[in-house]
């Protein structure tokens, strides 16, 4: 495995962003060549990245056969667009290693988690903007090499509406949140070239209301964005893998009945990768006998 830390030296960068690869190895023995890679974004609120929706996500999405890299972002005194910036970079990087590292570079999949969902989805929604290429120094078509392939995200911030988790937004734009605040409610951003995405949430999610997500797959449907989304009546906020593995040290944060978002995920990750989201929903009149 390449099991690399790489520190990020961008713009507003804080000490100790870096980004963490878990690359498998290549063997002739073996018919798998290329892989898929998921890009993780850990939450925190935009004031630190948690190590409970790090690497134990990291091993999860391992195990179903992809490589992996987390992102340990920037976060405050650092303000937008330092986290973005370093996910793009990210991206860019990845992609550039593609052929040494076996990546399939066209099916990068960006995964968050509450505020790390926001980032995430952020560069979903973003990616194509003049101002993120040329934080980067990309020209032209270029600005194709930030692209995801999918969006995947667990409970995330999206609105700093009526259903905002405040105090995200408040870390991530410091002096500018009334400025920017509006600006950055995503789902005000969803267009046809947002990727394809999956999303779960809880109805109990007392610190990220479900509204987030709600109005995030609404967006999404207008738009003709294929997407899958699952909400579960019970939970608390920040459940991560939802089971022991990820158990905070004072016991919390377990929730079994949850726990199957993981094998959801998986079954709507090889569909994506292997184009079988790509079909159009078909309408045709039915005969209705009475």
């Amino acid at each position: 495995m390449t099991h690399l830390t790489i520190e990020l030296n961008m713009e507003g960068s804080q000490p100790g962003a870096r980004l963490i690869t878990y690359i498998q190895d290549v063997s002739p023995k073996m018919a798998v060549r290329k892989r898929p890679l998921i890009l993780i974004c850990p939450g925190g609120g935009y004031k630190g990245t948690s190590d409970r929706e790090s690497e134990p996500m990291a091993l999860a999405f391992l195990a179903m056969g992809y490589h992996v890299a987390v992102l340990r972002y920037s976060c405050e005194p650092a303000v937008y667009p330092t986290a973005l910036t370093e996910l793009a970079g990210a991206m860019v990087l990845l992609r550039e290693k593609a052929d040494e590292w076996y990546i399939d570079a066209e099916k990068i999949v960006v995964q968050g988690c509450s505020a790390g969902g926001h980032l995430a989805a952020s560069l979903g929604m973003f990616w194509d903007e003049d101002f993120l290429a040329e934080r980067l120094g990309l020209e032209g078509p270029d600005h194709e090499i930030l692209r995801p392939f999918g969006m995947l995200l667990c409970y995330p911030v999206i609105t700093s509406g009526e259903f905002a988790h405040k105090g995200s937004f408040e870390k991530l734009l410091g002096d500018r949140y009334d400025e920017l605040a509006d600006a950055m409610s995503l789902e005000k951003h969803v267009s046809a070239k947002t990727p394809k995405t999956f999303i779960w949430h809880t109805f109990a999610d007392q610190s990220v209301p479900v509204e987030n997500s709600l109005l995030l797959v609404s967006a999404l449907r207008k738009a003709g964005i294929s997407t899958e989304f699952h909400m579960y009546p019970i939970g608390s906020h920040g459940l991560a893998l939802a089971t022991h593995l990820t158990e905070t040290s004072d016991g919390r944060n377990v929730q079994e009945e949850c726990a199957s978002w993981v094998g959801l995920a998986e079954v709507w990750l090889k569909e994506l990768f292997a184009g079988k989201l790509d079909a159009k929903p078909v309408c045709a009149e039915q005969e209705v006998i009475l």
